[in-house]
């Protein structure tokens, strides 16, 4: 086993089970008990992990990037039934744009019985869901690949979705807050996000419940610039006033047009 493939598992054990032991994990991998505490200490570098006597413990900050393959199985069925009303607002022979987020893959998996399709994307993992479609124009954004995104970023990037119009952009983003609006964690993405919602008539923002009243470093846009919110649970009534306020339609899995059940 790759020693990242091995962090990325203890990454997700931490995730799950908030602390880990150096003796337990060395048995497990049949790793030294050293090579297990460069491990920690390499998550404790990332901002994941905070190492303790004997183990480590999760450190949950919202402002730290999580791998992707970790991201992407975190709230499966909650993406899903976000990914299934943003198909449906998705028709045959639409240009749109997707993002290099974990929700983004799940909405490429709910629209492959579309025909006709234009999809340009800086995911690598979306590029690779696409793969096996026919009839559709899949357009790669290009750009610099950094390690543990799977995906495109930079100034290539950023130019491929400016000089592209399309009908839909679809995206998730770090956290939403009401004084702030849209944030991301880094200022690449949310340069991105802007082009893209700049360069699409319309944009549905995909943010799960957990990152709601959350903030995050850089804000990305104003929410009075988004045309859908798409979440996986019923917001809070603060919250669907505040986006009633504000012209914005919210859909949740009970108001989109179908039973709750069908999302799940």
């Amino acid at each position: 086993m790759l020693a990242l493939e091995r962090r990325n598992q203890i990454l997700e054990k931490l995730q799950k089970e908030k602390r880990v032991v150096v003796s337990d994990l060395s048995r497990f991998y049949s790793v030294s008990e050293e090579t297990i505490r460069r491990d920690l200490e390499k998550l404790e570098k990332q901002g994941h992990a905070t190492k303790s006597y004997g183990g480590a413990v999760y450190k949950d900050d919202i402002s730290i990037d999580l791998p992707f393959n970790i991201r992407k199985n975190q709230n499966v069925a909650g993406k899903q039934r976000m990914a299934k009303i943003a198909a449906s607002l998705i028709n045959d022979g639409d240009h749109i744009f997707l993002d290099a987020s974990s929700t983004a893959v799940f909405v490429a998996k709910a629209i492959k019985d579309k025909e006709r399709l234009t999809v340009v994307t800086n995911s690598m993992e979306v590029l690779l869901e696409l793969s096996d479609v026919t009839g559709w124009n899949i357009i790669s954004t290009g750009g610099v690949m950094r390690e543990g995104y799977l995906a495109f970023l930079g100034s290539m990037t950023e130019e491929a979705f400016r000089s592209c119009h399309v009908e839909k952009a679809v995206f998730s983003c770090k956290a939403i807050n009401q004084e702030w609006g849209i944030m991301e964690s880094q200022e690449v993405f949310a340069y991105l996000k802007k082009a893209m919602i700049r360069s699409s008539r319309e944009s549905f923002l995909l943010v799960d419940s957990s990152k709601f009243n959350q903030t995050a470093f850089v804000e990305t846009g104003d929410i009075r610039q988004i045309s859908k919110i798409i979440t996986d649970i019923r917001p809070s009534d603060s919250w669907l006033d505040y986006f009633k306020d504000l012209g914005v339609e919210c859909l949740y899995p009970e108001n989109a047009g179908g039973k709750e059940g069908e999302y799940r």
